[in-house]
């Protein structure tokens, strides 16, 4: 009898562990797929920012350092998402990917108290279907980065854990993932403080 209870003991503790690594793979998996919804909305933002600099172009000739800051902001910024495609279990690329959109963000805000300097390009047809198409980018990247913050609080409460913590490096869950995040400061200032939407 003493050996049926322990066979079931064991059994119940091996299922148990089973089930703890399933569930690490899958909140590190839910993550991952977070991390791509951002990778796509981001992408889709880093392609309209050229349609952006190049309408601006023809208003604002004397602002070249600006419109050179924003290119190489977003050149910055999308190099770095290249890097954390690869492997957005990386901490270090997940905050690099951070700090360059705090720098693109700079910029683009720093674009826009410029470009409050020509209002004919509110009047501009391009200008303000790029400016829609930024808005509700950012909108979507809001959300984007809101799912896989919290995919990734799941995934490193539930690491974290007792008693899963005793388990995780073990199954090759070594370090939490990291937050992405954006200094709220620095956030594209898009058309209804511009005016682009009401005029």
């Amino acid at each position: 009898m003493m050996k049926y209870l322990v066979g079931i003991g064991l059994i119940a503790g091996v299922l148990y562990i089973i089930s703890i690594f399933n569930r690490l793979v899958l909140t590190k998996n839910r993550y991952i797929n977070a991390f791509s919804q951002i990778d796509v909305q981001l992408k889709r933002r880093y392609d309209l920012i050229p349609a952006l600099v190049e309408t601006a172009k023809h208003y604002m000739e004397h602002e070249k350092n600006t419109l050179e800051r924003v290119i190489a902001a977003r050149n910055s910024a999308s190099q770095n998402l290249r890097h954390a495609h690869q492997n957005p279990s990386d901490p270090a690329a997940i905050a690099g990917i951070g700090a360059a959109e705090n720098t693109l963000r700079q910029a683009i805000s720093n674009f826009n108290v410029v470009m409050e300097n020509y209002p004919a390009i509110k009047a501009d047809g391009a200008m303000r279907q790029v400016m829609e198409e930024l808005s509700t980018t950012e909108n979507k990247i809001a959300f984007a980065r809101q799912f896989y913050n919290d995919s990734v609080m799941e995934y490193n409460t539930y690491r974290q854990s007792f008693p899963q913590n005793l388990f995780s490096s073990l199954f090759g869950h070594t370090r939490d993932a990291a937050l992405l995040e954006f200094e709220d400061a620095q956030e594209i200032k898009l058309p209804p403080k511009l005016g682009f939407l009401g005029e």
